[in-house]
């Protein structure tokens, strides 16, 4: 990060953004922070490197509870580190921002740019007005928008970058024509298969097309319209087993990782270390899903699938799909989007990844997405 970022950060307070009640997401269990009954802890909270959750399940559920969907946060400063050091403005650069959140961010970029050329987007009216009173106290007066941020905001455009703070599978397309030909779209790219995801960059080219490639790991909340819902499945389970080790498909790469998710784009997975050196990895989708357990007691390892889909076998197949490749690694891979939707391609935007036929319905109505008019979900 160049030192007018790392000036910023020191410059805009991050407890000016941080609400007296939130929820510590630490490493270990997450904690209630109280400013009024600990101060110190609560001040010790905002200013350790730990995302600060200020909202759950939209707003309907107490943030003591510490259960449910986090909904809204001040991300780690490292994540936010991370994602401002991707953009590169020049002095005078108009940004665009997906999701306000608490503002933190909106008042770095305006430290950074000045708050005329900085324009932040929220869904939530809460969220929004509350973001607003936190930048006025900072004394940051950048452009807030309560609207639509998959759209955009075309009023303002063009942009010379767009930072987005929410979790991105299919790129909204909208993006693309807003921003300035060699301009930067900085987002985390989150696709299903992974509970993270890659930082990644588009540079719009001029021809309604951006391409661009991964960098470093980012774990976002999704999107609004882009939430990953569990199917309800009362079918019976078929019985079988397989000899690849699932934790191989889940750690080798993360290169892997971006293979599958290009290849597989309808399965979500979720996976833990059990006692015993067990492991145990859970696949959905809309409509099928399957359960594959490794114990170091067996040879073989235990799976279970049920619906139309046999994720288990797909992922199997799309894994060793990326070993005949060569294994190679996250550098290889890059996304392009266009106005039929997003792509991603090995070693060059003209080899783009194809999914196998049962995915192709799927990967097709996906692309439809992209011209979504649905608003977004922000945090930091």
């Amino acid at each position: 990060m160049d030192d007018r970022w790392r000036g910023a950060l020191h410059a805009v307070p991050r407890h000016l953004f941080i609400p007296d009640r939130a929820w510590c997401d630490s490493e270990g269990p997450g904690h209630l922070i109280d400013r009024e009954t600990d101060p110190d802890a609560w001040l010790d909270a905002v200013y350790s490197n730990t995302a600060i959750v200020t909202q759950l399940d939209d707003g309907a559920t107490d943030i003591a509870e510490g259960k449910g969907d986090y909904t809204s946060s001040s991300s780690a400063p490292s994540a936010v580190a991370a994602t401002l050091g991707l953009l590169k403005p020049y002095e005078g650069d108009e940004v665009l921002e997906i999701g306000t959140g608490t503002g933190w961010t909106a008042a770095l970029l305006s430290h950074r740019l000045g708050d005329d050329n900085v324009t932040s987007i929220e869904i939530d009216r809460s969220v929004h007005a509350t973001a607003a009173a936190n930048l006025a106290t900072a004394g940051r007066s950048p452009h807030l928008i309560l609207g639509d941020g998959s759209a955009g905001h075309p009023e303002g455009a063009p942009y010379d970058q767009i930072h987005v703070t929410c979790g991105i599978d299919q790129v909204p397309y909208a993006w693309i024509p807003q921003t300035r030909p060699g301009g930067r779209i900085v987002f985390p790219w989150t696709p299903r298969w992974e509970e993270a995801g890659h930082l990644t960059v588009l540079t719009p080219t001029g021809t309604g097309t951006a391409t661009g490639r991964f960098h470093g790991r980012a774990g976002f909340m999704p999107l609004r319209s882009q939430r990953w819902p569990l199917p309800r499945l009362n079918t019976d389970y078929r019985s079988s087993s397989t000899t690849l080790d699932p934790r191989r498909v889940l750690r080798t790469s993360y290169g892997a990782d971006i293979a599958i998710a290009a290849q597989l784009p309808h399965v979500y997975a979720t996976h833990a270390d059990q006692e015993n050196g067990a492991f145990h990895l859970s696949l959905w989708s809309d409509d099928s899903d399957a359960q594959v357990h490794y114990s170091p007691r067996h040879k073989r390892v235990a799976v279970l699938q049920r619906g139309p889909h046999d994720l288990w076998d797909e992922v199997e197949d799309a894994y060793l799909r990326w070993v005949s490749w060569g294994t190679p690694t996250k550098d290889h891979f890059g996304m392009t989007v266009t106005p039929e939707g997003r792509h991603i391609w090995l070693h060059h935007p003209a080899n783009p990844i194809t999914p196998p036929p049962q995915c192709t319905s799927y990967f097709s109505n996906t692309h439809l997405g992209n011209k979504s008019t649905t608003e977004s979900k922000r945090s930091s």
